[in-house]
Order: structure tokens, then C-alpha cells, then sequence
């Protein structure tokens, strides 16, 4: 993987995010989990726009679980 190409990142959010939140996080895909948790799946361009990601997270209130980058959506 270059550089300069997206990397895929799963966040896990406690909580189940209807699907209407997805503008709120770049169209990345809202998985909802039998844990009672949601994974926010998709490609981040670079690492201000992950800290970007995280900062709507803290600014909606939503406890964040986890971060992880991947190669392999979490669908």
C-alpha cells in the first residue's frame, strides 16, 4: 500500500448508530454489533483526517471502544 492511498480503519463506538449518522463520518458504512456496539468501517484519506473522525466522535459524545487499521472491511 502506497503512501498516498486511503487505509481502511475500523472505530468501534459504544452504542447502535442509525444509519442517518453516516454523514456525520465521511460516508463510511455504520455496522451495528451484537455487543450493542457500532463499528465505523471505511477508507481515511491520512492521519488529520483520522484525528478528525476521532474528534466527532468525542464531540457527539460517543465512547470510543476502538481504532483499527485494516486491510479488510469489518462487513
Amino acid at each position: 500500500m502506497s503512501s498516498r492511498e486511503p487505509r481502511r480503519y475500523a472505530i468501534r463506538v459504544r452504542g447502535r448508530l442509525a444509519p442517518r449518522w453516516a454523514p456525520w463520518f465521511e460516508g463510511m458504512a455504520l455496522v451495528p454489533q451484537d455487543d450493542g456496539t457500532t463499528v465505523i468501517d471505511g477508507p481515511v484519506a491520512d492521519q488529520p483526517a483520522l484525528h478528525g473522525l476521532l474528534r466527532t466522535i468525542s464531540d457527539l459524545g460517543l465512547p470510543l471502544v476502538s481504532v483499527t487499521a485494516t486491510d479488510e472491511p469489518t462487513l
